[in-house]
């Protein structure tokens, strides 16, 4: 992997400072070519004999909007995502060693792709500390039109903030209340094929529809470090938000 040849130290100063840092070329273009491959084989003929939980769908119930839980239903993605580059790379992020929480997709198809609601990733993962990030891998070229995430930089200092449940399908949890920010404090993810970011899981981040004609598939990897555990409280909440708006 590209990985190998990062400045870790680059990485962990933004992140902690930012909350999200920006990598470029974190895989190369054989490696985004292989995941994207096996993303559409995995798709063809593996999701239809899959739980229904493994996917969630756009609104004409037929078009993948997530892929849920890779890890457990693909080995190619669970080997990629247990390498020991990434491990090293990603160890200082969450303060110790890494565990795979996640191996999933956010799709964002062309024309129909749905929007994501500012949120905080932790109102999902709810652990204690919160210890914990997703590396967001770009298969497809992400641009201004058609849908890039933006992040809130610093706003991981904020701890977690009042969510309320969204309704929307895949991401059944949002802020409350989105907080007043700046234009600088923005940081848009216009990312090539194989660019990456990796965020901290009390940034707060969202991302517009894609009404455009050309995709945009991230492919992502979800750590905590070993020492977290779950909030009770948290998880009652987004239990709940759940439970309103299934993501199947």
């Amino acid at each position: 992997m590209v990985m190998e040849a990062l400045n870790g130290g680059t990485i962990l100063r933004d992140y902690e400072r930012d909350g999200v840092a920006l990598v470029r070329g974190f895989l190369s273009p054989d490696e985004v070519g292989a995941i994207r491959a096996e993303l559409d084989r995995y798709i063809r003929e593996d999701l239809p004999d899959k739980p229904l939980d493994a996917r969630t769908l756009e609104a004409d119930e037929k078009t993948v909007r997530n892929l849920w839980r890779l890890e457990q239903h693909n080995e190619f993605f669970r080997e990629l995502a247990e390498r020991a580059d990434l491990r090293v790379l990603i160890a200082p992020l969450v303060k110790g060693e890494p565990v795979l929480a996640g191996v999933e997709t956010f799709n964002k198809p062309a024309l129909i792709g749905s929007g994501v609601p500012p949120h905080q990733d932790n109102a999902y993962f709810c652990q204690t500390p919160p210890d914990m990030l997703t590396v967001w891998i770009a298969i497809d070229a992400v641009t201004e039109a058609n849908g890039p995430v933006t992040y809130v930089k610093g706003s991981h200092r904020l701890g977690p903030l009042p969510t309320r449940p969204s309704g929307v399908r895949g991401n059944s949890i949002g802020l409350a209340e989105m907080p007043e920010v700046g234009e600088g404090e923005l940081l848009v993810g216009l990312l090539a094929p194989g660019d990456a970011t990796i965020h901290h899981c009390d940034t707060i981040h969202y991302s517009a529809p894609n009404t455009t004609e050309h995709p945009r598939l991230g492919f992502l990897l979800v750590f905590r470090g070993s020492h977290t555990t779950t909030d009770p409280e948290l998880k009652a909440t987004y239990s709940a938000a759940a439970t309103a708006t299934p993501p199947a």
